[in-house]
């Protein structure tokens, strides 16, 4: 284990909890919560753009108050009674002037802290050295940090480089970067060197800091072990994957340039892009090393972050159930389906007016003599080719026409998760240039059930984007005419036994 748990006795504190929805608070809230702190979580609205819902954040134990860092008047009601505030908001995406912007926003958060006696202020900035020309992405995290020491609560600011974890924005563009890109024309900032932190360790960090004596402000610096270029860290994340990519290195493509290529392979990007690639001219190393001293966190390595971002998405990607994923968000727009970090995710459903044991029926009986509702010369055609090119093809049918235990193998399939009448998720073994599942899951409703059928791809490279999006016209075909006559088999099924 890499980081310790010195704070574990810390007595529970009254926290407010700033950027909740974000990245990195959306992680720190469950632990705190976890540690039975009472914690408030600030909030614009009961529900964010991104989905997030303030019902997820009280179903953990939390409590919402409704306020926004650029409004001085709301901020007062939220830090009333508040020990310790985090800070951990940025406005980089905004299309205004984020560091008008930003600047406000901690003007207003340092004089609120003041007029209400919070004591303690953890604020999560960026590293860099300020004797340096910054970027002003980079100037402007910096600057919130002296503006919110102007506040009486004591401060205590860590500054970070890369942090590294799956749905982080640093990493995501490195993902998409090498993923995509067999051959990447590198320009200047690419040989930028940085010290990457794993995002377990910046929790770690945030946590302990509660409990860290109040000796005046101070600035942390921190980092991982390793020191490693953009370059490199792309070539390590590529060697974790699997992937072979050529880097061709150039005196040109300026930032501007540089973003307006990211905008192109990875349209996530095109916002933030110039921001986040401007930011990257500057090197990111700590040159302070008082956090390794102070604190009870040995950082992991970059290459341990790596694995541990793919692990992470794994099990979270396991827990998931796609009917809270997507219902909250209405109609994925994507024409490919929604992404779920590196995956590429086609998730449909259908009511029947059936119980979830009726309905699920239908899914216990899937592949083997029963086939796959739709298309099943194109599902023998598939296991033909799969055979051809050493794959295990569909001649292995399934154990039993109705019993399922986690590890069968139904056709080309192994299941990876069974719960009787809820679910079943199949995970591919036929050969393709990535991971693939497919999952049913049934819920009962009002009325009947809802069954969701969701197929999900994580491509390795290039070629497996390829794949996917070259067969989609197919997959849309198959996959909606699949779930159609599962559900009308049930339905029939049901039929014929109450006939009887």
């Amino acid at each position: 284990m890499k980081s310790t748990d010195a704070d574990s006795d810390v007595r529970p504190q009254k926290i407010l909890l700033t950027g909740a929805t974000g990245y990195v608070g959306g992680r720190l809230l469950p632990i705190l919560c976890a540690r039975q702190h009472s914690v408030r979580c600030l909030m614009r609205r009961r529900t964010s753009f991104s989905g997030a819902s303030a019902e997820s954040k009280e179903s953990m134990g939390a409590q919402v108050v409704l306020g926004d860092v650029l409004n001085l008047e709301s901020l007062l009601p939220a830090l009333e009674g508040i020990e310790t505030a985090y800070y951990l908001v940025h406005s980089m995406g905004d299309k205004a002037d984020f560091e008008k912007t930003d600047r406000q926003a901690a003007e207003n958060f340092a004089r609120a802290c003041s007029m209400q006696g919070v004591q303690r202020i953890i604020y999560l900035g960026g590293l860099g050295n300020p004797s340096s020309e910054l970027s002003k992405h980079l100037r402007s995290r910096q600057e919130i940090g002296t503006i919110l020491r102007s506040s009486t609560a004591t401060v205590i600011e860590f500054q970070a480089s890369i942090i590294i974890g799956s749905g982080s924005l640093s990493f995501e563009m490195i993902r998409a970067l090498v993923e995509r890109l067999p051959v990447m024309i590198c320009p200047k900032w690419v040989r930028v060197m940085a010290q990457p932190i794993a995002i377990e360790d910046v929790l770690a960090y945030l946590v302990e800091a509660l409990s860290h004596p109040l000796e005046g402000s101070k600035v942390y610096e921190i980092g991982g072990p390793d020191q490693v270029s953009y370059g490199e860290l792309m070539q390590r994340y590529a060697r974790q994957r699997g992937l072979r990519r050529f880097m061709i290195p150039v005196p040109f493509l300026s930032p501007y340039l540089s973003s307006l290529w990211l905008g192109l392979v990875t349209p996530l990007y095109s916002r933030v892009g110039r921001k986040l690639v401007d930011s990257l001219k500057n090197p990111t190393l700590v040159r302070d090393h008082q956090a390794h001293a102070r604190f009870n966190v040995v950082p992991r390595s970059v290459d341990e972050a790596i694995a541990r971002a793919l692990v992470n998405e794994d099990q979270e990607f396991a827990a998931t159930r796609w009917s809270d994923a997507f219902s909250s968000g209405g109609k994925p727009r994507s024409w490919g389906g929604v992404r779920f970090g590196s995956r590429l995710v086609d998730s449909r459903t259908r009511d029947v007016p059936l119980t979830a044991q009726q309905a699920f029926a239908a899914v216990r009986q899937i592949g083997g003599e029963t086939g796959w509702y739709y298309g099943n010369w194109l599902w023998k055609l598939r296991g033909f080719l799969d055979l051809l090119v050493g794959g295990v093809g569909v001649r292995r049918g399934r154990r039993h026409p109705t019993e399922i235990r986690v590890g069968d193998a139904i056709d080309f399939w192994r299941v990876e998760q069974f719960e009787d009448n809820k679910l079943l998720r199949l995970a591919a073994e036929m050969k393709v240039p990535g991971r693939a599942w497919l999952e049913f899951e049934v819920t009962e409703r009002d009325g009947g059930s809802t069954v969701r059928q969701t197929a999900v791809f994580d491509p390795v490279g290039l070629f497996g984007i390829v794949y996917w999006y070259s067969l989609f016209p197919l997959h849309e075909l198959v996959f909606r005419g699949m779930l159609r006559n599962l559900c009308r088999a049930a339905e029939e099924n049901t039929r014929s036994h109450q006939n009887r």
